[in-house]
Order: C-alpha cells, then structure tokens, then sequence
C-alpha cells in the first residue's frame, strides 16, 4: 500500500544556456596581457571585455568615480613564474645525440644558425602563456643553407585534426599594405604545402596583393611528413585540440593579490603624518610676505583658521592614521599562495614567506617546481627529437636527396638536487656502516663532474693513501697444475 501511495515523477530535463565570456583567441590575448604585465594595458583589456557580472567586479575591470583616481599597481608575478620555469628547463638541457658522429656535426651547424637553444627557450614560455603552438620548418636558399626552424605560438595557429591526430597544421602571418590588414594562411600537411591570402573580412584573395607573398606558390616534396611539429604542455578543457595556458585558471588570483597589492599602496599613501598648522604659524615667503603653499613631499600640511577663544595658544597639531600592517602582509601571503598553487614554489622565486625555514625544508617545497618541470620535459622529450629529425630530412631535400629515417635523444640533467655537503654526509654514512664500495661512493658524490678515468685515479689514490693492498685473485684446481712446469709434474709423479 505504501508502494501504491508513493508516486515519483522524473524531473524533467532542462536546457541550459551558458555563454562563454571569451573566445579561444580572446582568453589568450588575456593571458598574453598577463605576462606582458603592463598595468595600462591589464586596465584597458579587462574594462572593454568585462561583459558579464562576474568580469565586471574583478579589479582590473573597476572604474571608479570622476573626482577618485585608483592607483592600480601590478605585481609582476605571472611573468617571472613563465620566465623562472623556462629558465630552469633550459639551463638542464646536456644535449642532443644522434646515431652517428657525422649527423651531430650537422645538428651542431644547423642548430648554431638557428640559435636553438635560444628558440627553446622562447617556445617554453610562448607555449606556457598561450597554451599551444608549433615549430615550423621552412627552405630558403637566399636566406640561409639550412633548413629554417621558427616557432609560431597559439594565436597564429590552427590545427586540422582526423581522429584526434594531427592532419594538418595552419600558420597565419598578418600584412599591412595600404590601411588594408590581410591575413596569410600556410597549410602544412604530409607532403605538401599550400598558401592562401585572406582580406579582414575573410575573403580569399590573390597572393599577388601583397608583395610579400606574390612569390608563393604550392609546393609537394617527397616524404611521408609534415614540417611542423604541435607543441602543449597541458590539455584544454575548453576547446577542443588546443592547449592549456598556465594562467587559465589563476587569473583571479593574481587579481586578487593586485587588488592587495594597491590597497596597500593607498593605505601607506593615507597613512602620512598630516600636520595641522594654524594660519597665524604657517611659513611665510620672506621676499613677499605671501603664505607658502604645501608641498607633498618636502613642505606637506594642512591649513586651519587661527582660535580667537581666550587663553587659547596656537599651536602646531601632527595626526598619522594606524594602518595594519600585519593584516596586509596576512593577506598578501594568501593571495600569493593561491597563485602559485599547483604551479611552482615560492622557493624557486625566491620567496621566503615564513623566514624560518630550513635547507630541507625548502627542498621540500621544490616537489611543486618538480611536478611542473617534469611535465614540460616530458612534452620536450617527444617534441625536440622529432623536430630534429624534421630538420635533417628538410636537409636531405635541399641535398636533393631521399629524406631518410634519424633518430633523436635529449637528455636533461637533475634539479633542486641535494648539496655537496648533504651528499658526503649520506654517502660517508653508508661506506661507514659497510654497505657501500669506494667506487660506488666516489660515482655518487661526483656524478658527471668527473670522467671515468679521473673516478678510477681518485679511487686509486685513495686505497693508496688508506693502506690497501690489492693481491693477485688466489688460483686452485685446474689453474694452479697449469702454472706448473711439466718436469716438476714428472717429479711430483715420480
């Protein structure tokens, strides 16, 4: 009966409507803004894209009244956390090997002509700002002898996907001729390469429109290969096929700690010693007698009427407002945390925000540094050995040869290791106890900073200098009746 009385409708389903507040190349022209860092520019983006509530109560975006003037100060902090992370990938990078000694030789001459590391570098932090972008490889004779290797970050790239992989690759370069902006669409794919010009409302032109691109034309080589290599650290949940910014999901954050920043500011501004001077006691200009006005810095007071009450004396009066140190610096502290969560350490920055912390304990808040660099190695470690092998087989085409097959490694070395002193320590304590051999211990104190045969000197000298004898490995059976002469063996027998 209870089943009978109970009755249950379904809620019915609802369609609901949600407006993205930016487009894929609004939000990195954003994060761009971000790690360009310029206060009048964050200020201009952020009022002309504020369309919604949300955007509209966010700092950047507030527009105070005609008769107060805000002073809205940057922090700087998204493009040393970009600079800092890149900085340290490159400094790990040992190198690049390839199969044979010859092949290196010519990575080593193409790489010098394109100052790769230096490129390296510049895509890191391109790819962090705006999530994605590619490595495009280009020939011209007239320029250089090799091959050419440019780096196009997200907003001058597109990528046509079939099932998920990469089909083609598109690069857009903008030209301005006669007040007129167009638009030149490269369409890299497997064999080929294709050119079209764009107008700025879309139409297709002639490549002939712009001197620059009139000499274009479609182009097939040989190989089962694309010029270009797609390159992102992390997925984007937005939009589909497209990288992920290091600043899509902290651009609150550093809001707030702007916001934190420029109160403070302003409070410190408000909180000067004001001085009250009475009228009568004001400084006077000695050659006309005329009252001095104040001056901000040097010369700063404010003027009241002189008291006519009896037995009143005028007299000079100084006020300075309390302001909170401690709750500033509280909230400064958090707001600084929320942007670097997840990302990278404030050690790494340089940022002592407890001023207590020992050596150990700093290392310990490397891991977040270590968690973010070892997913860009792990993209640079599938990314650097296909563009080098691209390369030598956009080299072989300008050889007029068949491209044929190279295989590529990168190697990085460690970071935030331990220091030498923390590393004789532990070492010294496992030979102590028995469980470690000289050799071992002089490998892991000395690493790659040593060769083989420097290890093997070092090791030498110290049995020396310990009193260790080395002796021939004692011989028995069968070894020892082959050292003896036959005439003793006949001897022994007889």
């Amino acid at each position: 009966m209870v089943m009978k009385a109970l009755k249950i409708n379904p809620a019915p389903d609802k369609t609901i409507v949600i407006k993205e507040p930016l487009s894929f190349q609004g939000n990195v022209l954003k994060n761009r803004i971000w790690y360009r860092g310029d206060p009048s520019e964050l200020d201009q983006f952020f009022k002309q894209s504020a369309k919604d509530m949300v955007s509209q109560s966010r700092f950047w975006a507030a527009v105070p009244s005609e008769k107060l003037n805000i002073r809205k100060i940057h922090s700087g902090l998204p493009a040393m956390i970009v600079d800092r992370l890149s900085d340290i990938v490159i400094a790990d990078l040992d190198g690049i090997e390839l199969d044979t000694k010859e092949l290196s030789n010519l990575w080593d001459e193409v790489s010098q002509d394109n100052k790769f590391d230096e490129l390296i570098g510049e895509a890191i932090s391109e790819t962090l700002v705006t999530g994605d972008g590619a490595f495009k490889i280009t020939i011209d004779t007239d320029v250089t002898e090799y091959p050419i290797i440019e780096y196009f970050s997200g907003e001058r790239v597109a990528y046509n996907l079939n099932r998920g992989r990469v089909h083609e690759v598109m690069f857009y370069t903008s030209y301005a001729v006669r007040e007129k902006e167009y638009s030149l669409e490269e369409i890299f794919g497997k064999g080929y390469i294709k050119y079209k010009l764009y107008e700025s409302d879309g139409k297709e032109v002639a490549l002939s429109t712009v001197p620059e691109t009139a000499a274009l034309k479609d182009t097939t080589f040989t190989g089962d290969f694309i010029m270009a290599v797609p390159m992102k650290f992390f997925k984007s949940p937005k939009f589909k096929g497209r990288g992920k910014s290091l600043f899509d999901s902290k651009s609150d954050s550093f809001d707030a700690l702007d916001e934190t920043i420029s109160q403070w500011i302003d409070a410190i501004r408000d909180g000067r010693v004001q001085k009250y001077i009475p009228e009568d006691l004001i400084p006077r200009n000695p050659a006309t007698g005329e009252l001095l006005e104040p001056n901000p810095f040097d010369n700063k007071f404010i003027a009241m009427g002189s008291s006519l009450k009896e037995d009143d004396k005028s007299k000079i009066e100084t006020v300075q407002p309390e302001i909170s140190y401690e709750a500033f610096v509280s909230t400064y502290a958090n707001n600084l945390d929320m942007c670097l969560q997840g990302i990278i350490s404030p050690s790494t920055l340089g940022i002592d925000l407890k001023k207590t912390d020992n050596a150990e304990a700093q290392r310990e808040k490397e891991k977040a540094t270590l968690y973010t660099r070892g997913k860009i190695i792990d993209t640079l470690n599938e990314v650097i050995p296909k563009v080098v092998s691209i390369v030598l087989m956009v080299n072989d085409l300008i050889s007029e040869k068949k491209p044929g097959e190279y295989e590529a490694s990168v190697s990085f070395g460690e970071y935030a290791s331990p220091s030498f002193d923390t590393v004789v320590e532990t070492v010294g304590k496992a030979k102590g106890y028995g469980i470690m051999s000289i050799e071992k211990a002089i490998d892991e104190l000395y690493g790659d900073t040593m060769t083989d045969d420097e290890k093997a000197e070092e090791i030498k000298r110290i049995k020396e200098q310990n009193g260790y004898m080395e002796a021939e490995e004692p011989k028995v059976g069968d070894e020892i009746d082959e050292d003896i002469p036959e005439d003793d063996l006949d001897g022994q027998e007889a």
